[in-house]
């Protein structure tokens, strides 16, 4: 089931960002930790950003940037993530030029520390920053400039969300930021998740979402009760994360 559900979403994907589109577009799997990288593209001037890259697989990107004929400018990440570390830090010596690229409000190291509202450009195209605080502090969510994709990290999965248990985590703040910056987005506004094996839209999320379609007050109480595992990674994860991903060689 989950692969045919995959497929379905290669397909949209291709559509979005196929060999006619203006704009490059390509979701890579990371399998431990279930985490998808997005890389955008413009075909005109061959400049690209890459969105929550993962250190294991930042080899793979690389070499499929080179490929493409791409000049990343911009390693991004949509949070401090506790499922496994960046491969931010890794792609700055692979790839030279690229910038590494996280919230201020993160507290991590970056080259370049965005706030809401910034915005990065590659070529023709440019990611609006949202900040949409909640699962973490530093959490944001990138909006094509013509609002037609957006990469919303753990903040807003496919019928679902990312949790508020940990990493100052607030259920009440993530409920306020996917309704005001993310379901103000428009209806047919695709959305693309750090997890999940497809892409929904705004308007499915807004009206569908079985925890964000209720009330405030509700959301708070189910998020309060979730009682999820600890994640695997997180004792190395988040420190390393808060130095972009970049490891401590050891003696």
């Amino acid at each position: 089931m989950a692969e045919a559900v995959l497929r379905v979403a290669r397909r949209q994907l291709s559509q979005r960002g196929g060999s006619g589109a203006p704009i490059l577009l390509r979701q890579m799997f990371e399998p431990v930790s279930c985490t998808f990288t997005y890389l955008l593209g413009d075909r005109e001037s061959r400049e690209a950003v890459l969105i929550d890259p993962v250190l294991e697989t930042a080899p793979r990107d690389a070499q499929l940037i080179k490929e493409l004929g791409l000049r990343l400018l911009y390693a991004v990440n949509t949070h401090c993530h506790a499922d496994h570390i960046t491969g931010s830090g890794l792609l700055r010596s692979l790839l030279p030029g690229c910038q590494s690229v996280i919230s201020r409000l993160s507290g991590a190291q970056a080259d370049l520390h965005i706030e809401d509202g910034d915005s990065i450009r590659f070529g023709r195209f440019a990611l609006e920053t949202r900040a949409s605080p909640g699962h973490t502090p530093g959490c944001v969510t990138f909006v094509l400039n013509d609002h037609s994709m957006a990469f919303t990290g753990d903040a807003l999965l496919i019928r679902g969300c990312g949790r508020t248990d940990f990493q100052q985590g607030c259920a009440k703040t993530l409920y306020h930021s996917v309704h005001e910056k993310i379901f103000t987005l428009p209806g047919d506004c695709l959305i693309y998740p750090a997890h999940d094996y497809h892409v929904s839209t705004v308007e499915e999320e807004r009206t569908l979402n079985p925890r964000l379609t209720l009330s405030c007050e509700e959301f708070v109480k189910i998020m309060g009760n979730l009682n999820l595992p600890k994640p695997q990674q997180i004792d190395f994860a988040v420190p390393a994360n808060m130095r972009c991903g970049v490891q401590t060689p050891t003696a």
